[in-house]
């Protein structure tokens, strides 16, 4: 797995104290920078090739201010033209929230989705995790 760590600010609690929970997609976004790497290495947008199909998260436990984060992403399926990335966020020992990110290979002028190459598929295979 990708792994990255982050110190949560200030402003990304809510009123409970906590971390709030909008703020794990937009980590998850970011620690998914690996992945996008893969298909455009200098992340030049004028260059993309992914879109974004389904997002979800599954909270287990409070994130807190002042403890550090670590993001951990890794690749849970590959299909033809689509990839699965699974990502947790752990603090203090224990895996706060989990999420998973499906990915497409897309064509932005012909509107369409486009097949993951054989050298595509070996490279996300190469960050293959098991996702529980």
């Amino acid at each position: 797995m990708f792994k990255e760590i982050i110190q949560p600010r200030f402003n990304e609690t809510d009123a409970l104290g906590h971390i709030n929970n909008t703020v794990l997609t937009q980590w998850f976004e970011g620690a998914r920078d690996p992945i996008f790497k893969l298909f455009t290495p200098d992340l030049n947008t004028k260059q993309w090739r992914l879109i974004l199909a389904s997002i979800s998260v599954q909270f287990k436990a409070e994130l807190f201010y002042g403890l550090p984060v670590e993001l951990r992403t890794g690749v849970s399926m590959v299909g033809n033209s689509s990839f699965e990335i699974h990502q947790e966020a752990w603090q203090q020992g224990r895996c706060c929230a989990s999420g998973k990110a499906v990915l497409v290979q897309y064509d932005f002028d012909a509107k369409q989705k486009l097949l993951l190459s054989h050298e595509q598929k070996a490279s996300l295979n190469a960050h293959l995790i098991s996702a529980s």
